[in-house]
């Protein structure tokens, strides 16, 4: 073929011998890119070669396209041949081909031909969005950061670098810092200097992108100082305080750190000592009368020596005495006339007589001391200030946490009632396990003997005997009566509505949706479950009362609200699909959780394991929530037998409190209660009726099956502005009140007075915690006094009164959406693009063999969908489902895209609706 270009051929007889052999390639085509619209050369070098031409995609390339170039090369002496093309985007965008867009060249020579290597060429890009942008962090002072960072998809692969404030990031120089090949960002320990705002960078030849900023925060938590030195006594005689204190500057807080946790200023009891006045000895013998004509005696001051500054005895301490009547000489002169020194024995009378009413005084004013005290002790104060006498400690601190908390007054005086007094109070026994609850005993008088129960952390008292660690006693059950478990336990009048929770609706051909609010229970009849010419009237009914407990077997124990739905005979063409609130820790290795039906005898009978697959039911357990696919109307319930002592349930924690009574008393109860919305409701319905607020947002505490009490106390009460009614400060349930009370609340309550009608705030903690388990804090911080503003709880819902919905508006999906995708996923085909993928992106990938057996199985598996997120209402999950089962059957026909398409458009608009 002939060539292109100047050739510049060389004489035949200058050529060398070398000519003879196969051509070799100097230059072979290099892989190339094509930037935006611009075309790009491949360039090939043979010797010897007579000609060179390019192979692109298994075709020549015409010679016109060829541009050709002949020279010697001075150092070889052999002709060498260079052959360049041009390839335009154009070319790349038209081959549609399982390969890349590739050349080759092919050399000829005298001998043969020689191939050279492949060349791809790509369009090079770069997407604009990254498929990860980095998010913001807090972390503490020396914790790890971990930034992630996925790049647009780009041809080539983009490099990622990061910055910070807008300065390169180089783990060459640091090494706290690493960049790993997966373009995340980790530093190891983070310092003050690592808080800025940091970006991800992704680059290629084409362009560059920036992710979103993400803004870290290194923290420093407050940390004390040491304590200072005790202050003096704040009094200079008698009962008085101390205190010494901290601060929170080792190191200070920074950048949002928490505050110091605890007290700032301990206060302790002192007692200074007063003043003692001295007082005189008896006089001693008078001495022997001397050569002088005297005597003397003499006293000290010892009866009692002047003690803390008090006054020294008035008066002399020695006396003198003419010892002859005056008839003694001196000097020989007559002594009469000389005046003793001592005071006469009228005077002594005198002294003796004071000095006896002085002791009477002091008596009488000691006994009318201990006759107060003991008046102040029938109120219980002595209970609550002894502390001070035994060294206790007084916070008046205020603290904040970095979550937001209220301002707290908190005090660590523990309780001394270690002296023996009569006291007046009520008693609430509270172990269900041997005896009946009783109700509250008024005027019981108690004898304290010594201290009461002490609630410390690792000194708690066990009252149950320790199982073994790894299995569940279940023999502890034995002796366990049903009748006296989950009976409400309380301290004062509390009643609970024991009516049934009902709903009912008329349903057909479109199907609708039936939901007991505020329950966490609900029932979906999908569209087509009725004939088009059929209409029943359904309900949904919650079951109250004994008889779902009676009939259980001695471990198992209600883990959700027995529910019923109906009517009887009820004849669907699917299965309908409801939701119930569990309060079970789910873990298969530690409970063995059931769903049980109730026959006609109003006994129990076992539908299937949640753990295992069947084809005649199907649940589906999440954190909180069973969702059931359920064919046959009846009486519903999860049961649970726990398998170790690490199985666990979640008890919902709340205070109550209101004025009782007098103006100065105010009671606060704590309930214990299974964790799901339709057992607290019973409780928020209850305090409603008494006028009892909510004082804090309840709380979640795991309660294991370790056979180990509940035990409930009030700490950190202000002692010098309230006092408690002894005996109440630590109240306890036993474990089978606890673990058995099958959704029944438990309830103790603590009766505090205060001293003053001026003191207008309760501040206190309510310890709730396990034996040996876990423990939740509730803080109290409360106005009181006045009237308030009903505080309405977190969780109740504004549309919580609607009760049934038919037709479309019960359903997330527009039926048309649902019908189409039906159709599509119903059908299996040849690429697998089936409901099993359906249900697998879904997360719906377990027991597929129930969905097998259905008519539609894809109508089921998005009649449990939208059971599922019937309160998130989250279409956006449904539309990436279909979108990534799309992205892998990108190959797929136009039409079957363009269908998908327009399912995805129609769906987010009615997630924007």
């Amino acid at each position: 073929m002939p060539s292109r270009g100047g050739t510049g051929d060389a004489q035949p007889g200058t050529q060398p011998a070398v000519q003879s052999t196969l051509p070799h390639f100097i230059q072979e085509p290099e892989d190339a890119y094509i930037i935006k619209s611009n075309p790009i050369k491949l360039c090939c070098r043979a010797t010897p070669a007579l000609q060179i031409f390019f192979k692109c995609n298994g075709e020549w390339v015409h010679q016109n396209e060829h541009f050709s170039h002949e020279y010697k090369d001075f150092n070889t002496g052999l002709k060498v041949r260079e052959v360049m093309i041009n390839v335009s985007r154009q070319q790349v965008e038209d081959f549609h081909g399982p390969e890349d867009f590739w050349c080759l060249c092919v050399a000829w020579s005298h001998l043969g031909t020689s191939k050279s290597r492949k060349a791809t060429v790509r369009i090079a890009y770069l997407r604009k969005n990254f498929e990860q942008d980095p998010q913001g962090k807090e972390v503490p002072i020396n914790g790890m950061i971990v930034l992630h960072c996925r790049p647009p998809e780009g041809v080539p692969v983009a490099e990622v670098e990061w910055l910070r404030n807008e300065e390169v990031v180089n783990s060459q120089t640091d090494d706290n810092i690493d960049t790993r090949a997966d373009h995340n960002l980790i530093i190891n320990e983070a310092r003050l200097s690592d808080s800025g705002n940091y970006t991800c960078m992704a680059s290629n030849i084409v362009a560059k992108r920036r992710s979103a900023t993400a803004t870290v925060t290194v923290f420093v938590n407050g940390g004390w100082s040491l304590w200072t030195e005790w202050s003096l006594c704040n009094v200079p005689c008698g009962r008085g305080m101390q205190k010494r204190s901290r601060t929170c500057t080792n190191p200070a807080p920074l950048n949002g750190g928490a505050f110091c946790e605890g007290m700032s200023v301990q206060k302790m009891s002192c007692n200074a000592p007063c003043p003692i006045d001295g007082g005189w000895d008896e006089w001693s013998e008078w001495t022997i009368c001397s050569s002088q004509c005297e005597r003397q005696r003499s006293r000290e001051c010892n009866s009692p020596a002047p003690k803390h500054r008090g006054k020294i005895c008035e008066g002399n301490s020695e006396a003198t005495e003419n010892c002859t009547d005056g008839q003694c000489t001196q000097n020989r002169k007559l002594l009469h006339d000389v005046k003793p020194q001592s005071v006469d024995s009228s005077n002594d009378v005198a002294l003796y007589s004071g000095l006896g009413a002085g002791i009477i005084a002091v008596g009488i004013l000691v006994v009318a001391i201990m006759l107060y005290r003991k008046n102040q002790s029938e109120y219980g104060v002595d209970v609550i200030d002894s502390t001070a006498l035994a060294g206790g400690f007084q916070s008046f601190n205020f603290k904040t946490t970095r979550q937001g908390n209220p301002l707290l007054l908190n005090s660590s005086i523990p309780p001394d009632l270690t002296v023996g007094r009569n006291y007046s109070t009520s008693l609430c026994f509270q172990d269900g396990a041997d005896k009946e609850l009783f109700d509250p005993l008024p005027d019981i008088k108690v004898k304290v003997q010594s201290s009461f129960m002490v609630y410390g952390v690792a000194e708690q008292p066990e009252f149950l005997a320790k199982g073994p660690v790894e299995t569940f006693p279940r023999e502890y059950f034995s002796s366990i009566d049903r009748r006296n478990k989950g009976l409400l336990t309380y301290n004062g009048p509390l009643s609970i509505s024991k009516d049934q929770l009902r709903t009912t609706g008329v349903f057909g051909l479109p199907g609708g949706r039936l939901v007991l609010p505020n329950t966490g229970v609900s029932l979906l009849v999908p569209h087509g479950a009725m004939s088009e010419n059929m209409s029943w009237e359904m309900f949904l009914v919650i079951s109250l009362g004994e008889t779902s407990v009676n009939t259980l077997e001695s471990c198992e124990i209600l883990l959700s609200p027995e529910v019923m739905y109906g009517p009887p005979g009820l004849d669907l063409s699917c299965p309908v699909a409801m939701t119930l609130a569990h309060n079970a820790e789910v873990d298969s290795e530690n409970w063995n959780i059931q769903l049980k039906r109730r026959t006609q005898g109003s006994k129990w009978e076992e539908v299937m394991l949640v753990e295992d697959e069947s084809t005649s039911c199907y649940c589906l357990m999440d954190s909180t929530s069973c969702h059931l696919l359920l064919d046959q109307p009846g009486s519903y319930a999860l049961v649970g037998e726990p398998l170790t002592q690490a199985a666990a349930k979640r008890l919902k924690l709340a205070v109550f409190g209101n004025m009782e009574g007098t103006s100065l008393n105010y009671s606060l109860r704590v309930y214990c209660v299974d964790d799901t919305p339709h057992a607290f409701q019973g409780v928020v319905a209850a305090e409603k009726s008494r006028g009892g607020q909510l004082l804090e947002e309840p709380k979640m505490l795991p309660f294991r099956a370790n056979t180990f009490s509940l035990q409930v106390s009030i700490q950190d009460v202000p002692q010098f502005l309230w006092s408690i009614k002894p005996f109440t400060t630590c109240q306890e349930f036993s474990f089978p009140q606890v673990w058995c009370s099958n959704h029944q609340p438990l309830h103790c309550a603590f009766s505090l007075e205060r001293y003053s009608p001026a003191t207008t705030q309760l501040s206190c903690k309510i310890s709730v915690r396990q034996v040996k388990g876990h423990e939740q804090i509730l803080q109290v911080y409360t106005a009181v006094g006045k009237t308030e503003k009903e505080l309405v709880p977190i969780f109740m819902q504004t549309d919580c009164t609607i009760t049934s919905q038919t037709g479309p508006k019960a359903f997330k999906i527009p039926l048309s959406i649902r019908q189409r995708i039906c159709a599509t996923f119903d059908t299996a085909n040849a690429k697998g693009k089936d409901w099993q993928l359906l249900a697998h992106k879904l997360h719906l990938n377990r027991n597929l063999g129930y969905f097998a057996k259905q008519q539609s199985p894809s109508a089921v598996i998005l009649c449990l969908w939208e059971a599922r997120h019937q309160d998130t209402a989250d279409l956006d999950s449904l539309a990436c489902a279909l979108e990534e089962i799309g992205k892998i059957h990108l190959k797929g026909s136009r039409k079957d895209q363009d269908e998908q398409e327009t399912d995805l458009n129609q769906i987010q608009e009615s997630s924007l609706r």
